[in-house]
């Protein structure tokens, strides 16, 4: 059945269409998604690739229960840290979302801020291989000892990517040349052979909250502050304690990979806190940056 058709008691309607709420960290996504869950009948799908993680209520701004409020909310906080929980895997499970809100005459919302989720959605998920284990752990471990020579490396055998990708963005380089190394093909041959989207046009619009960046900045640090004085520090510290692969993403929310070395002492909490404010601050630019390149035909909305 397509989407935006729905059966129910032996008559078919069209149902209202799918909403995709797309913005930065800090940019009250959360807010305005209950809002338009509200006026709208509908009901919310999470969006953002850390907040499915249980582990992580604090750190990753998680909706709680008074946030949530009646509207019900779907895929938060429901995935072990221990899992790396993929595109595909968020893909299949929010197309199963959808259908059941819309099998109840109910409005899905998806809302967050992880832009490559809502473009395997709209546009088409890019298939990539599977990388054998060694060859990840030989292609991170050599990033990470010299990432601007792993970039020039990259510029050699995937200029496209390279030029794509910042020479300090040691994560995404490290995911190109492991595709490259274990296959002899450059990630964005990969990308030019795109899945057809699961969401037809006409079937969902989006809207992409915009706010001014000194505005975000400060609300990033109020809200970081916010959530040291709610646990966050405690959180983090539960996390690291189950002793995980520090490559799994949810090790690598905003605040862990710092707050990881604070308590190993590689640095002290001001350091910590600090870099996690930074960190969140590139997060939030990166989010901006690719909203405008790749939603720029959304409604942007100048929060």
């Amino acid at each position: 059945m397509p989407v935006g058709v729905a059966t129910n008691c032996g008559y078919r309607r069209k149902m209202q269409k799918i909403l995709l709420i797309l913005g930065p960290t800090a940019s009250g996504k959360t807010a305005y998604g209950h809002a338009m869950a509200r006026r709208h009948d509908g009901e919310i799908i999470n969006m953002d690739s850390m907040q499915v993680y249980a582990d992580l209520q604090i750190l990753t701004a998680r909706p709680d229960a008074d946030e949530m409020g009646d509207v019900p909310y779907h895929m938060f906080g429901h995935v072990n840290a221990a899992i790396a929980y993929s595109t595909g895997i968020w893909q299949d499970e929010a197309m199963v979302a959808i259908a059941d809100i819309q099998s109840r005459g109910k409005r899905p919302i998806l809302v967050g801020g992880t832009g490559l989720y809502a473009h395997a959605l709209t546009e088409g998920l890019v298939p990539t291989p599977p990388v054998p284990a060694d060859i990840r752990a030989t292609t991170r471990l050599s990033v990470g000892a010299d990432p601007r020579a792993a970039h020039a490396r990259l510029m050699q055998v995937d200029p496209e990517a390279g030029k794509r990708i910042e020479p300090k963005d040691s994560v995404r380089i490290a995911r190109a040349l492991e595709v490259y190394d274990a296959t002899g093909r450059p990630l964005s041959d990969w990308h030019k052979d795109p899945q057809p989207p699961l969401l037809a046009k006409g079937t969902w619009e989006g809207i992409a909250l915009m706010p001014e960046r000194d505005v975000l900045y400060a609300r990033i640090e109020a809200r970081f502050d916010a959530m040291m004085d709610a646990g966050g520090l405690n959180e983090a510290h539960a996390l690291w304690q189950r002793r995980l692969d520090r490559d799994l993403p949810a090790m690598k929310a905003v605040g862990m990979p710092p707050f990881s070395d604070f308590f190993e002492q590689y640095c002290d909490y001001e350091t910590a806190v600090s870099r996690s404010i930074l960190d969140s601050r590139h997060y939030a630019k990166r989010q901006m940056t690719w909203i405008r390149n790749r939603a720029s035909a959304w409604k942007v909305i100048p929060v």
